[in-house]
């Protein structure tokens, strides 16, 4: 793989104490400041107004299945009948594949807000 040289510059203006922080975490990682700000920014993940009403819709949907969990366990506790053990069993695995249906970003990126509300 043919590396690009790097040619372009970007400025940016920080405050003397974030100037301090960025270099002792260059420093501590072993890297040199321009590296460590180039590896920060892989991680992070921008959102837009669409990405927050997916992941809105996303939270209401785990809120009903947790809801549904709870259901069951109070029912469950109730009656503990064989043919009843079954049929919970059956509901619980029809949670787990929607749970399954539901996709999320990698936990470890970070996310930058640009919806200003």
């Amino acid at each position: 793989m043919v590396k690009s040289k790097r040619t372009d510059w970007i400025k940016v203006r920080v405050t003397p104490s974030e100037k301090l922080e960025w270099e002792a975490k260059a420093h501590a990682g072993g890297l040199p400041m321009s590296e460590l700000i180039r590896q920060s920014l892989q991680k992070v993940r921008v959102w837009n107004v669409k990405d927050r009403s997916i992941e809105r819709e996303r939270t209401v949907q785990i809120a009903r299945i947790g809801n549904n969990l709870n259901q069951l366990a109070r029912w469950a506790n109730t009656y503990k009948s064989a043919l009843d053990t079954i049929q919970v069993i059956t509901y619980l695995k029809e949670i787990r594949d929607q749970l399954k249906q539901l996709k999320y970003p990698p936990k470890k990126e970070e996310v930058i807000d640009t919806d200003d509300d």
